[in-house]
């Protein structure tokens, strides 16, 4: 399904910018003319949805809206919902190179909020009538998390489950009395989503009409607390009180004695069967109208799953369950076609795993980063791919190259060296990206930081640490045209 190529992984809230976090405006449009310059034809990005406590994107209140902090203001501006004086003398953050979320949360929405109000009062017909076509268009998902988010708020950002009992368990009268309590919250976060789909929307056109296509990533579990959850609890596993009967995780191994504890909830497999998956068919369906390609992430969950009993501190007494396998997947399939899927396959790998990748025909990732630590052979080093593969220098949860390479030990160096033939320790970047390049996989990827050869304290996220993640973000006028030629080159000479 997909032809050779290259592109560069980069999410929106890292652009640069002047209001605190990369958005939809000028600069997603900049990133693009960098990617087409440099003859890039994928943009990969997280996921999209708009992020809670721990600001991951991983964690989403929601796996159908989007995140209202990518909204850009000047292109508010430019539809006066917003003036120039309303965004005078404001604090988004007195860093440009980490987002200070704080403030980010505590600025960004009373502006949205002024923009809906500006909205509300305008003669702006075609806006409004955009607006109810956006709500109809959207209703199977946009009702339930408006609602909820809206209750979210009325309650003081407690999560559902701590809800009263009557709205917890959606009561049909407690869910028209608060419909009717929280009406105009209502209708402001369906506006907030509006405005994030018509930027996100006309980013992805340009971006298309340029050649490049967008890879998007679906985490296989929802967060426990998400308007997916609430309005969906049949097909989880809950019991009578909709508290989890047990929760994600991954058994203990090589980096963890006691396993790591996600805490999401599990899928009730068997009700989604009933219903030939339904809501994974819808899940599917919205991100492929959002990307264009779909990174599915731990994709080992869909043939089994580690399962832990819910209130264990640690994930050790947890077992594995079987998944739904290439059911889920051939349902998916019968109603949406061929998927342009990438399968998350890193990590604990059975043949029971491999074998359902291999029946699906999704490629596998590769991540060059992993290659050279053991310095014995093994299938991340690239004489090993076969072409249904997609490699990445690193992901989201790595080091950058640079971070790797000057913590390894000098024998994985000196191997990482010798393999990718690399005279220079300060082009080791370029080395592995090259190395990358050259490699038959079919899609070949690097974060920008590697690019730019940056080190760890460009990392945007370590794994199993609470605090001071998904902060990074890019430098204003670094990737200039002498980058982009020298990518565009490589790119030329690999056929990518």
């Amino acid at each position: 399904m997909f032809e050779r190529s290259s592109g560069i992984l980069f999410h929106p809230t890292s652009l640069p910018g002047k209001y605190g976090i990369g958005t939809l405006g000028k600069e997603a449009y900049a990133f693009i003319d960098f990617l087409k310059k440099s003859n890039q034809k994928l943009w990969q990005i997280f996921p999209l949805g708009p992020t809670g406590y721990g600001d991951s994107p991983y964690q989403s209140f929601s796996s159908f809206a989007g995140n209202p902090y990518l909204i850009d203001f000047d292109l508010l501006i430019e539809a006066h919902l917003l003036s120039e004086e309303d965004l005078k003398d404001i604090f988004f953050g007195d860093n440009e190179e980490y987002i200070d979320y704080g403030a980010i949360y505590n600025q960004k929405y009373p502006l949205l909020r002024k923009a809906y109000e500006n909205f509300k009062s305008s003669d702006n017909s075609e806006m409004k009538g955009a607006l109810e076509n956006f709500k109809r268009e959207n209703s199977s998902w946009l009702n339930d998390y408006s609602l909820y988010i809206s209750l979210k708020n009325h309650f003081n950002g407690l999560p559902w489950n701590e809800w009263p009992q009557d709205i917890k368990n959606r009561e049909n009268a407690a869910m028209e009395h608060y419909k009717n309590e929280l009406a105009d919250d209502i209708e402001y976060h369906n506006f907030i989503q509006f405005l994030f789909f018509k930027q996100w929307g006309d980013v992805k056109r340009y971006a298309n009409e340029n050649g490049i296509k967008i890879i998007g990533d679906i985490p296989i579990f929802v967060a426990a607390d998400s308007s997916d959850a609430w309005a969906n609890p049949e097909i989880f596993l809950f019991d009578k009180e909709r508290k989890p009967v047990k929760v994600a995780g991954v058994p203990p191994d090589y980096f963890s004695a006691t396993g790591q504890l996600w805490g999401n909830p599990l899928y009730n497999w068997e009700k989604l069967r009933d219903t030939n998956y339904n809501w994974w068919v819808e899940r599917v369906r919205a991100n492929l109208s959002t990307c264009d390609i779909i990174r599915i992430d731990h994709f080992r969950g869909f043939e089994a799953y580690w399962a832990v009993p819910y209130g264990d501190d640690t994930a050790i007494n947890g077992q594995w369950e079987p998944g739904p396998g290439i059911d889920l997947f051939n349902a998916i399939k019968s109603q949406l076609g061929e998927l342009p899927i990438i399968a998350e396959d890193l990590g604990l790998m059975t043949q029971g795993v491999i074998d359902l990748r291999e029946a699906t025909g999704f490629p596998g990732m590769k991540i060059l980063g992993f290659a050279f630590d053991s310095g014995e052979e093994n299938d991340y080093l690239p004489h090993t791919y076969t072409r249904n593969c997609v490699v990445y220098t690193g992901t989201h949860d790595n080091d950058t190259l640079v971070g790797w390479f000057q913590k390894a030990k000098e024998e994985d160096r000196e191997f990482a060296r010798n393999y990718l033939n690399s005279r220079a320790d300060e082009e080791i970047h370029w080395d592995a990206i090259r190395g990358a390049w050259s490699s038959v996989a079919c899609m070949a990827i690097s974060p920008v930081q590697d690019f730019l050869g940056l080190g760890s304290e460009a990392r945007i996220n370590t794994p199993g640490v609470a605090s001071g993640n998904w902060q990074w973000r890019l430098k204003q006028g670094v990737l200039t045209d002498e980058l982009a030629e020298k990518i565009a080159k490589l790119t030329k000479i690999y056929s990518r």
